[in-house]
């Protein structure tokens, strides 16, 4: 008998009860991993070797490479490089509360109101003209040539919540490409909470996977200042979430 994640239900099913996850686990960080809710915890080889002597994924990171993408082109979860920079899944239900930290009020444009770099912009207003688009139509719309660049604004406007995964566009040559949409777009945010009571829901659902946290584990995890994880954890302790308006 296990408990480990089997199908793709079961990772939405995953994402949904912790709220907040890695896709890989990074060591030191108070976040599960959907690798590990595959595999087991501690560390995961990544490939095996053939009879014939070529590598190939193992199976538990090809049902994870698989369900990334799946669990983004269904709206199961919210999936990108929102946490840190780093691969990860969103429940939909807390969504509303990571976004308010970014002091925006949620719409499909909102980057609009924000300053960013020139490329950043550029690629901002292309994915909402045109999703799903992957970096091949970014490339072609902004007219960048050099990936780099473009990749770079791409992986940029994902830890601003400003773009998100939404699955992978097939081309007749190569590999799949992943495809972007604005956050607020394809996951309608509704009404956003006060940051400060967004950094207490973020702290107590960090805290119900890890069991144990301390201000500098929150603020590894979420990039929160240590003040601001030390207020979220106060207020928390102290059972003033949410705050009375």
């Amino acid at each position: 008998m296990t408990d480990r994640v089997r199908s793709l239900a079961g990772a939405a099913a995953f994402v949904d009860r912790v709220g907040l996850a890695l896709v890989f686990a990074k060591e030191a960080v108070a976040l599960p991993s959907l690798l590990e809710a595959v595999a087991g915890p501690g560390p995961t080889p990544w490939v095996e070797e053939r009879a014939d002597g070529r590598l190939e994924m193992t199976p538990e990171l090809s049902m994870v490479w698989a369900w990334k993408d799946e669990l983004a082109e269904r709206r199961l979860a919210c999936v990108g490089k929102h946490l840190r920079g780093w691969p990860s899944l969103v429940s939909l239900r807390l969504l509303p509360a990571l976004y308010a930290l970014t002091g925006r009020p949620g719409t499909a444009d909102d980057f609009r109101d924000t300053v960013l770099p020139p490329i950043e912009r550029e690629v901002a207003e292309a994915v909402l003209d045109r999703a799903p688009a992957d970096s091949r139509d970014i490339r072609q719309a902004v007219g960048r040539q050099r990936a780099a660049i473009v990749s770079r604004a791409i992986d940029s406007l994902q830890r601003q919540l400003v773009l998100t995964r939404a699955g992978t566009i097939h081309r007749n040559q190569g590999w799949p490409g992943t495809a972007y949409d604005i956050l607020a777009r394809r996951h309608p945010l509704g009404r956003l909470p006060r940051p400060d009571d967004a950094r207490v829901e973020l702290a107590a659902t960090v805290l119900r996977s890890a069991g144990a946290l301390s201000a500098a584990d929150l603020s590894r995890a979420l990039g929160f200042a240590r003040t601001e994880s030390t207020v979220a954890l106060e207020r928390l302790a102290a059972g003033m979430w949410p705050a009375t308006p």
